[in-house]
């Protein structure tokens, strides 16, 4: 497998590691722009495709009927850090579906929001699954089930309704043969899918320009993009790149991490999807690279990368706190 020079790990003037991986750019008609390494690597999205797997919360009819805002919405998209902001309304969906807090079966992990761990030591909590990256996604997942009367205790397993609509719309929104789409386990517990890099940014090109898919994927696509761009600090939170690069991007952008250095953007603007995928899994490398491939594509203006400086050349500090290096983007992305 083909795989190419994203970014490179400075220290002392010199390079002390590289990061290498794959990149794909492709429009809404479907065609591959730009490419870096092999944009055919088969790839397991993970939290990237959250925003297709809120899908079916909207045209199922649930997101009317418990009657999400777009923050909620933007919420069913996210990773986020399991501050406040992002728990109570976990909360407050859940109660209005009457849905206890223990029904989430994403299990548990320490949030990302060091201030909120330390808050909850503080208070005498326990952690919970509430606190997990993926409580607003398996929310979503919850609210739909409910509304179908369906199941709720196995609502995450591969072959529940729930599981079964997602799996179908991402191939549906990837225009992927539904047989060939491999499958995994997420680290939340619900199944994990994987496609080619460019089928995952042709999805997202298509969440971006959703024009050829119908009135109602339209409508439904828009109203999620819109959701995560006007609500940014729900996908992710304080200081996160999701939230900061969507703030930056002023409503033309959407862009989602996934775990193992997955990173998907779609512009509303031109239409174009951008998959990337750092080879190592390491996540440092992807936001040097999102925004590098952003700033050969033109879709990012230096005043907007300068607002961005702190996730597109990282410092890298030692245990005193000092400034000792710094990661570079080290590509350029080639015309198909």
């Amino acid at each position: 497998m083909q795989m190419e020079k994203l970014v490179d790990v400075c220290r002392g003037g010199r390079v002390e590691s590289s990061h290498y991986g794959h990149i794909a750019v492709v429009a809404s008609d479907g065609k591959l722009l730009f490419s870096l390494g092999d944009p055919y690597r088969k790839t397991y999205a993970r939290s990237s495709v959250k925003p297709l797997q809120a899908i079916p919360v909207v045209e199922t009819g649930a997101a009317d009927r418990y009657e999400l805002s777009d923050a909620d919405l933007s919420l069913c998209c996210a990773s986020h850090s399991g501050e406040a902001q992002h728990t109570e309304r976990v909360l407050a969906i859940l109660g209005r579906a009457g849905i206890g807090e223990d029904a989430l079966q994403c299990g548990t992990h320490i949030p990302h929001s060091q201030d909120a761990y330390q808050k909850l030591i503080a208070a005498g909590k326990k952690l919970t699954p509430l606190y997990s990256n993926c409580s607003g996604k398996h929310t979503g997942m919850l609210i739909t089930a409910k509304h179908m009367g369906e199941s709720l205790e196995d609502y995450y397993k591969p072959d529940h309704p729930v599981q079964q609509r997602i799996l179908q719309v991402i191939a549906e929104m990837a225009d992927y043969p539904i047989e060939q789409i491999e499958m995994g386990t997420d680290g939340c517990g619900v199944p994990v899918h994987a496609l080619p890099l460019e089928r995952l940014a042709y999805a997202f090109a298509r969440m971006a320009h959703p024009d050829d898919l119908g009135e109602k994927r339209a409508n439904t696509a828009n109203r999620i993009t819109a959701a995560m761009m006007k609500h940014p600090e729900m996908v992710g939170g304080t200081g996160r790149f999701c939230t900061d690069f969507m703030k930056a991007a002023r409503g033309r952008l959407f862009g989602k991490a996934g775990a193992e250095s997955v990173y998907l953007i779609g512009d509303r603007q031109t239409g174009v999807g951008i998959a990337i995928k750092v080879e190592d899994g390491n996540g440092r490398a992807a936001y040097p690279t999102a925004l590098e491939t952003l700033r050969q594509l033109g879709l990012l203006d230096k005043s907007q990368l300068d607002e961005l400086a702190h996730h597109y050349r990282p410092i890298v500090k030692n245990a005193r706190q000092e400034n000792v290096g710094e990661l570079v983007p080290s590509f350029t992305l080639h015309k198909c």
